[in-house]
């Protein structure tokens, strides 16, 4: 079936998932917010070249647009791959031209489902819009030109988490269509939200690594800056986020991140030698700096928050996601507050563990 759908953002996301999406046959629509960068796409003629393992393919797209209204508009499927850290301004724009029957789909989310849907709550609007979220971003990708994107591969299984619970089996209908055979239900938007893998991979890559990267012009923190000492350093810190899950009734699988690196097992999110091939591709020998790279803003200061603030609540200690945050705050200047994306800041303040249940099973 065909879908319509809206995808949000001018990043490696959303154009991987703009190109994926209009190669697979569904009418895509794509906004964003830089007005000069939608009218030199519209004079290229509204395209995207996605380059794979099979060649390259020419994706043309129903739409690019300023206007966020013109985009969403009909659509069946709302697909926001833009980091965490634009989530609370796009629901701002997002909330009063949603439509009833709708799907909103945070891949991955950062519990950005909760803080959209509060967000539409508070406008006193009442369509009934679905909202979801999974462990990761749906393609290994980096933008090669203004409108190129190199995808070095596809998310095989992507747990997914819906926002209220009440309205799964209607979101999850309509996401299948676009991600035939990937989707794997998890529960709520919560676990949804713990199943990210980005703040636990990025955060010990980043701050072990602090020194080549502000060192050299360029490093890969995915080749030569993943070494066996930050291998076991991440995997304890799963190990923190798996056992949130668990003291919060969430049950497996949990994908842990070293499925990602395994050679056999179980497979993880993006199947086997995802890691290999994400190295050999070169695309993430890049330069990040360290107060405002996404991995850091988004990953780190948003992401562990997240976590820690979810172990508080099921009485569950993190010392290294807490160790992690404080020194990612000494590194921006900031307070080791361990501030960011708290339950509270997405929506869910003021609620007991009760309450917050049935938040998420209902919604607002």
């Amino acid at each position: 079936m065909t879908l319509r759908i809206a995808v949000l953002g001018g990043g490696n996301g959303s154009f991987a998932a703009a190109g994926d999406m209009a190669l697979n046959g569904h009418e895509v629509r794509l906004w964003r917010r830089d007005a000069e960068a939608v009218a030199a796409h519209k004079a290229q003629g509204g395209t995207i070249s996605v380059k794979d393992a099979k060649g390259v393919h020419e994706a043309r797209l129903a739409l690019v647009t300023t206007d966020i209204a013109e985009a969403v508009r009909g659509a069946d499927l709302i697909l926001c791959p833009a980091p965490a850290t634009a989530q609370a301004d796009i629901a701002r724009l997002l909330a009063p031209v949603l439509e009833d029957g709708q799907v909103v789909f945070l891949p991955p989310g950062t519990l950005g489902t909760v803080l959209m849907a509060r967000a539409l709550y508070e406008t006193g609007r009442k369509p009934r819009v679905a909202f979801a979220e999974t462990g990761t971003l749906p393609w290994l990708a980096r933008k090669h030109g203004p409108h190129q994107v190199a995808i070095t591969t596809r998310a095989t299984r992507l747990p997914t988490g819906v926002f209220p619970l009440d309205a799964a089996d209607h979101a999850l209908a309509v996401i299948a269509q676009a991600f035939p055979g990937a989707i794997e239900p998890c529960g709520d938007a919560l676990s949804g939200a713990l199943m990210n893998a980005g703040a636990i991979i990025h955060p010990p890559l980043i701050i072990m690594n602090a020194g080549p990267l502000e060192h050299f012009e360029k490093w890969d923190i995915h080749n030569e800056g993943t070494v066996p000492a930050i291998r076991r350093t991440t995997d304890a810190l799963d190990a923190e986020r798996i056992a949130v899950r668990e003291a919060l009734g969430y049950g497996t699988p949990h994908f842990p991140l070293a499925h990602h690196y395994a050679k056999e097992g179980e497979e993880w999110m993006y199947g086997r030698a995802s890691h290999d091939r994400l190295t050999e591709s070169g695309d993430w020998r890049e330069k990040i700096i360290l107060t405002k790279h996404r991995y850091m803003m988004e990953d780190l200061r948003l992401g562990l928050s997240l976590i820690i603030s979810a172990a508080d609540l099921a009485s569950v200690p993190t010392p290294l996601a807490r160790a992690f945050s404080s020194i990612g705050a000494a590194i921006r200047g900031d307070a080791p507050d361990h501030s960011g994306r708290t339950l509270a800041d997405a929506g869910l303040g003021g609620l007991d563990r009760a309450g917050i249940d049935r938040v998420l099973k209902h919604g607002f």
